[in-house]
């Protein structure tokens, strides 16, 4: 079989797994169907506002996505072809189930947030720490994408420094934060996501057109990484957005409060997981595609160079050198000038649109805590404030040390989600096994991860923290299974 012909099939299979394994988990889940939405029963015209279907999934896909299927995929590809197996085999059966039945959990309870969701069904312990970990991850994310845009756009406008833009960002965010949903992220994300969609296609169109053999390696059982890095269990935090993301469910509750149907949630939140998946496989395939080749870049002492002539970097290269610059030589290569606009545009704007809801989605967060009511001006900005006070101190702080250990909180909070649907599941007597089987499959990812990796600082052998995430695993699972139900 072609190279081609399996990323053709690649992206067949995803779209039969919204069709078949999407409706099978809608069946499995029992969705009530003459439920009254959260944004009818408690209609405030700020987070619980009705907007269309299309419009919440736009918003929906910009939230979970922003460049997590783009980075993350060309970042996955240096491991080899096996990276297309998660990406599709990942997003079927565990992100998209996490997202959806998340979203549903939350429907459920009046589209309560995570932290809340989670202490209902596994404790209050899970609450209080879930609490802590969620406003600490999406305050990160604030962060990070306010000084990356940055940066990127300051190279772009030279003229702004680093830190205006730094301003004019959060400026953004502050609004996005406290005004009503729809003012500004329901108006600017059908934009943003066309912006997403028309990249996606256009390498989509343009992979195949090129004179470039596609997927010329098949071999999913060699690892190539260049650092010799193991695709155990390496290859399952490196592919987050894509596969299976815990940021994700902490994303699900803003859109559920603006879902007027429950008929609408499987398009919406199944759909936006597989729609992020055929971007992610778009960008693996595009990867491995182009690895050996050489590019226009150079490495210069602050980074690569543009206009390289002898001293080209391979994709691969620059890839690990820069992925913002692997973007841009990509888009260039299959789409000519006109991708090379996407691509800027892209690296800029979809980061912000993970930023913004993920301050408001903190916000939120916040006033469960605190039980403030949301529903006028004031309380808004009694938490904006101090929370966007924080974004600014700790944008100031070098949190390497706390980005050290991001991507395997990220993938922990997946894990735990998984476990308190599972938990839901069986309380309401729901066939559980499709939330078990990946809860413990992340479960045993998480413990490897944590107690092998450099990135971590413990470097057990591989053996053994594989062993021991086999053994909590199962422990978790005899837990669940021996506990008696009660009846949600």
């Amino acid at each position: 079989m072609s190279g081609l012909s399996v990323f053709f099939l690649c992206l067949l299979l995803l779209g039969a797994g919204y069709v078949v394994y999407g409706r099978l988990a809608e069946k499995l889940f029992g969705v009530d169907y003459e439920k009254v939405m959260p944004c009818v029963s408690r209609a405030d015209g700020v987070d619980y506002a009705p907007l269309p279907w299309w419009k919440i999934f736009l918003i929906q896909l910009l939230n979970i996505a922003g460049l997590g299927p783009v980075f993350g995929a060309l970042a996955g590809c240096l491991f080899g072809p096996a990276c297309l197996l998660w990406i599709v085999l990942g997003c079927i059966f565990a992100g998209a189930l996490h997202d959806f039945y998340a979203a549903l959990i939350s429907a459920r309870h009046d589209g309560e947030n995570l932290p809340e969701t989670i202490g209902r069904y596994l404790g209050k312990p899970a609450l209080y720490a879930l609490r802590c970990v969620c406003v600490l991850l999406l305050v990160l994310v604030g962060v990070v994408f306010t000084k990356g845009p940055a940066g990127m756009l300051h190279s772009l406008c030279p003229g702004i420094s680093v830190t205006w833009w730094c301003v004019i960002i959060l400026g953004y965010y502050f609004a996005a934060t406290i005004l009503p949903i729809n003012t500004i992220i329901g108006r600017v994300y059908p934009l943003f996501g066309a912006l997403f969609v028309v990249m996606a296609l256009g390498l989509l169109i343009g992979l195949p057109l090129s004179d470039l053999p596609v997927l010329p390696n098949l071999d999913v059982m060699t690892n190539v990484h260049p650092k010799g890095i193991g695709i155990w269990p390496m290859i399952f935090v490196t592919i987050a957005c894509g596969a299976i993301s815990g940021f994700h469910a902490t994303q699900s509750p803003l859109m559920v409060r603006c879902t007027r149907r429950p008929q609408e949630m499987r398009r919406i939140f199944y759909g936006a997981m597989i729609c992020e998946g055929a971007v992610a496989l778009i960008w693996a395939c595009v990867g491995l595609t182009l690895r050996d080749t050489l590019t226009a870049y150079a490495m210069g002492p602050d980074g690569p160079v543009f206009g390289a002539g002898g001293g080209a970097l391979s994709f691969m290269q620059l890839t690990l050198a820069s992925p913002a610059t692997a973007v841009t030589s990509a888009c260039d290569t299959l789409m000519g000038g006109f991708g090379t606009v996407l691509a800027v545009l892209g690296v800029t704007i979809l980061p912000i649109t993970s930023g913004d809801t993920a301050m408001r989605s903190c916000r939120l967060m916040l006033a469960d805590t605190l039980r403030l009511r949301q529903n006028t001006p004031l309380p808004r900005l009694a938490i904006a404030l101090p929370l966007f006070a924080a974004v600014i101190i700790i944008s100031q702080i070098d949190f390497s040390l706390l980005w050290r250990y991001f991507g395997w909180s990220n993938q922990a909070l997946s894990c735990i989600t998984l476990w308190m649907i599972t938990v839901f599941l069986r309380r309401n007597g729901r066939c559980f096994w499709p939330a078990l089987i990946p809860a413990l499959f992340m479960t045993v990812v998480c413990t490897a991860y944590l107690l092998t990796t450099k990135d971590c600082g413990i470097e057990l052998p591989s053996a053994v923290g594989t062993w021991a995430g086999i053994i909590l695993a199962s422990c978790a699972a005899a837990l669940l299974l021996l506990r008696r139900q009660k009846q949600d």
